[in-house]
């Protein structure tokens, strides 16, 4: 099994493969194309986004700058929009439902160092997917952490660090992340 196939299965991996280098160069030079397309250009931005992303829903827009380390592991539903800033550090799968907006300077995260320092040195990391439902809503400068399901009809509050899963039709908040009301009738 090659590195780049152990990442994406979800498998501790050694970082720095050929293999890894080549297609994590090929999202930086997309998204360097991306980030210096005149906003103007709407045709060339959507055609590196396709380009770059493992699938691309309807009406989909990601706002430059924008970057990432595959984006064949990025994946995003219809009417998806995240706006400037945003990081999506993706050995692992990322998973975004329809309907999700993603507030400026947001970044996912699915990959880990080992925590043992001489693991770490030799360049010892595992991937784990984030999968995010339909309708989701996160505010300016959240962080998603490895492994984080998100469910559908949630807004994250701004500044949050989310570590472990939140559930549907909720509102979450804080860093720790944590639910701070179901979501219901507004008064």
């Amino acid at each position: 099994m090659t590195e780049m196939e152990k990442a994406r299965a979800g498998l501790e991996f050694i970082r720095g493969s050929d293999e890894l280098r080549v297609i994590r160069e090929r999202a930086e030079e997309l998204c360097f194309r991306l980030n210096h397309t005149s906003p103007r250009d709407q045709q060339t931005i959507r055609a590196i986004e396709a380009e770059l992303l493992g699938t691309m829903g309807e009406n989909a827009y990601i706002k430059p700058p924008f970057l990432c380390d595959y984006g064949d592991c990025i994946h995003v539903g219809r009417n998806f929009f995240a706006n400037y800033g945003c990081k999506f550090v993706d050995g692992g799968t990322i998973t975004f439902g329809d309907d999700v907006l993603v507030g400026p300077g947001c970044t996912f995260v699915t990959v880990n160092h080992a925590l043992e320092p001489e693991r770490r040195l030799r360049g010892v990391m595992q991937c784990k997917p984030i999968t995010i439902g339909n309708n989701v809503w996160f505010g300016a400068e959240v962080t998603v952490c490895p492994g984080v399901s998100i469910g559908d009809n949630c807004v994250i509050g701004a500044g949050s660090v989310v570590v472990k899963d939140i559930p549907a039709n909720t509102v979450a908040a804080g860093n720790p992340c944590k639910v701070v009301r179901k979501l219901g009738k507004e008064k």
